[in-house]
C-alpha cells in the first residue's frame, strides 16, 4: 500500500514585503463580495485548522479586500462540502480545502460528485500520518506497539481515526496487512477529537496528523512512534524536552512497508473563469510567502509539495486512481 506520487518537501521562497505590499492593485479580477472557505470537515481537524490560518493571514496582511468567512459542512463524510461547491457553478466566491477524502468520499458513499466537478486552483502542501499512542503506555516502538497488538489478539485493540472508509481507515487496513494485525477501527468526527480519546484512553493508538496531535506531544500525554512517508520529516526543532519531528522514524524503518500521505488542496467552483482562478492562485502563493504559513508548515511537519495548473491537474487524476485501488482492496467501495 504505497502512494508513489508523492514528493518530497520543497524549500519555501522567502517572504517579500514588496509582494506583500498592495497584492490586489492590477488584478485582472477580485472578489466583489465575501468569499466562503468551505471545510467538508469538522472542527479542530487539520483541514479546518489550514482554513482558519489561511483566513487569519488574509486578514492580517490584506491580502483580498473581502473577507474570507470559513464554512464547515462535515455531512456525509464531506459530501456536503463537496456537493455544496459543485452546486454553485460559475460562482467565483465559493472556494474549498480538500482532503483525500475528495477521492474516498465519492467511493465509499456512490454520492454523485467527482473532483472534476470543481475547479482546481493549488496543492498547499501533503499532510503526514504519525502513529501515536498513549505516552503513559509502554510501547516505545512501532515494532513492539505491533508485537502487543498481536498478543492481544484479533479485534482486542483499538485504533482510532477521523471519519469511515476514508483516509485514516485505508491506513488502518494497510497497518493490518503489513503486520498481520487486526484492529477494532473507530471514526471519530475530527483529528481534534482523535488526540482527546487517545489522551483518555478510549482507544489503544490513532493514525493522527502532526497539527492535530502535537499539543498533547508537548504536553507529555501522547508519544509518537513511526511516520506512514517515505523519508523522516525534514523539521530538527525540538518539540519535547529530547525529541524533534526528524527524531521520528519512518514506518519503513520499524518495519512497517507502509506509507500514505494525504492532500491538503484548493478548489473553486465548477464555471469560474480563468481571471477568477488565477486570482486565487496568485492570493494563496502571496500566503505561502508568510512568516506565518512558514510556521504553520514547520509545526505541522508537513510534507510542502506545491503545485498548480496542469502539473496539479495530472497528479489529482493519479491520485484518484491510486485511491480507487486502495479502497477497492480495503472492500470499501460501494457498488
Amino acid at each position: 500500500m504505497r502512494l508513489g506520487f508523492m514528493k518530497s518537501s520543497v524549500p519555501v521562497i522567502a517572504a517579500s514585503a514588496a509582494l506583500l505590499a498592495n497584492p490586489i492593485a492590477h488584478a485582472a479580477w477580485e472578489p466583489t463580495k465575501p468569499v466562503e472557505f468551505v471545510v467538508p470537515a469538522g472542527t479542530g481537524g487539520g483541514a479546518d485548522q489550514m482554513a482558519r490560518l489561511i483566513q487569519g493571514i488574509v486578514s492580517k496582511h490584506n491580502l483580498m479586500k473581502q473577507p474570507l468567512v470559513v464554512v464547515n459542512r462535515s455531512g456525509g463524510a464531506g459530501a456536503e462540502g463537496f456537493l455544496d461547491v459543485k452546486n454553485a457553478k460559475g460562482d467565483p466566491h465559493r472556494m474549498i480545502v480538500t482532503l483525500s477524502n475528495l477521492f474516498t468520499t465519492p467511493m465509499a458513499t456512490g454520492v454523485p460528485f467527482n473532483w472534476r466537478d470543481m475547479t482546481p486552483v493549488s496543492m498547499m502542501a501533503l499532510d503526514n500520518f504519525v502513529l501515536w499512542v498513549n505516552a503513559e503506555t509502554p510501547h516505545k516502538s512501532a515494532k513492539d506497539y505491533f508485537a502487543a497488538v498481536k498478543a492481544a489478539g484479533p479485534s482486542k485493540m483499538k485504533m482510532g481515526g477521523t471519519g469511515a472508509k476514508q483516509e485514516d481507515q485505508i491506513l488502518t487496513v494497510g497497518i493490518e496487512k503489513a503486520t498481520g494485525t487486526k484492529f477494532i477501527y473507530v471514526p471519530f468526527k475530527g483529528g481534534g477529537e482523535v488526540a482527546v480519546q487517545l489522551v483518555g484512553k478510549h482507544v489503544d493508538s490513532t493514525v493522527n496528523n502532526p497539527i492535530e496531535a502535537v499539543a498533547q506531544w508537548r504536553a507529555g500525554q501522547l508519544r509518537p512512534l513511526c511516520v506512514f512517508d517515505e523519508q523522516r520529516m525534514p523539521y530538527k526543532a525540538k518539540i519535547t524536552t529530547t525529541m524533534s519531528w526528524n527524531d521520528i522514524p519512518t514506518c519503513k524503518e520499524s518495519g512497517v512497508p507502509t506509507a500514505y500521505t494525504m492532500l491538503r488542496g484548493i478548489f473553486m467552483a465548477p464555471g469560474v473563469t480563468k481571471d477568477q482562478q488565477e486570482f486565487f492562485i496568485g492570493l494563496l502563493k502571496k500566503v505561502r510567502e508568510t512568516p506565518e504559513w512558514k510556521d504553520y508548515m514547520e509545526k505541522g511537519a508537513f510534507n510542502q509539495t506545491y503545485m498548480d495548473g496542469e502539473k496539479y491537474f495530472n497528479w489529482l487524476g493519479q491520485a484518484e486512481q491510486r485511491h480507487r485501488e486502495l479502497m477497492k482492496e480495503a472492500g470499501f467501495i460501494t457498488n
